[in-house]
């Protein structure tokens, strides 16, 4: 499900979602629980603002932010 996320951009770009917008519903990251990287995507596990989990995926190449998961 592609989303629309605000993220700090660091030395490399997109470096870590900040906030995103889901369903019409702005979220807050408020912690990044885990992240790591592929050649082509980085993916960033955070706890929102309302408690729930997301899997937040950035495509490097295609330059889009999806939701893999959340709960």
């Amino acid at each position: 499900m592609q989303i629309s996320v605000q993220s700090y951009a660091g030395y490399r770009a997109e470096e870590r979602p900040r906030s995103f917008t889901l369903d019409g519903h702005a979220y807050e990251v408020r912690e990044i629980l885990d992240r790591w990287f592929g050649p082509d995507h980085s993916y960033f596990k955070v706890r929102a603002d309302d408690g729930n989990t997301y899997l937040l995926t950035y495509d490097l190449d295609a330059d889009v932010w999806t939701l893999c998961y959340g709960r």
